[in-house]
């Protein structure tokens, strides 16, 4: 996503990255942005993710899976629209990683009244079992009896 990001913002788009605060966190733990330092065009931008903060160690305390997906699918679409509403240029189209439709971003392109591209960076394999996951869902074979969490 970054490097699609950077090609459209080569050829002079103004570009505004929103990202999760946790993966921001770790992208530029990583180093990860310094090759766009002499881009004011190109900007980051963080939305709440739900999960915790890391602690002074810099051990990350996570939530399980389904409670951060409750979350990414309730409160990410307030926090994506309050985001892109303070940006000094309009948002003209999103770009989204299509597999996380899940977020409601989908309602956030319609009601900015802007055109969505859902940009698969999966392979093709992951793509297609996460395009099958309802149809195997429907006929109960997931989620796997034996791998969800004992309460």
């Amino acid at each position: 996503m970054l490097k699609l990001a950077r090609l459209l913002n080569h050829k002079g788009l103004d570009v505004t990255f929103i990202n999760t605060q946790t993966n921001h966190k770790r992208l530029i733990k990583s180093g990860g942005t310094r090759w766009l330092d002499d881009t004011p065009t190109f900007r980051f931008k963080t939305v709440p993710d739900g999960l915790p903060s890391s602690t002074e160690d810099d051990v990350e305390h996570t939530q399980t899976t389904v409670e951060v997906w409750t979350y990414m699918g309730t409160d990410f679409y307030d926090s994506f629209l309050d985001g892109v509403s303070g940006l000094e240029t309009p948002v003209t189209c999103i770009v989204c990683d299509g597999f996380i439709t899940y977020t409601n971003i989908m309602n956030a392109a319609e009601k900015l009244k802007i055109p969505i591209i859902l940009f698969w960076t999966m392979a093709a394999c992951g793509f297609m079992g996460f395009y099958q996951v309802k149809v195997l869902m429907e006929k109960g074979l997931v989620p796997l009896k034996d791998s969800l969490p004992k309460n």
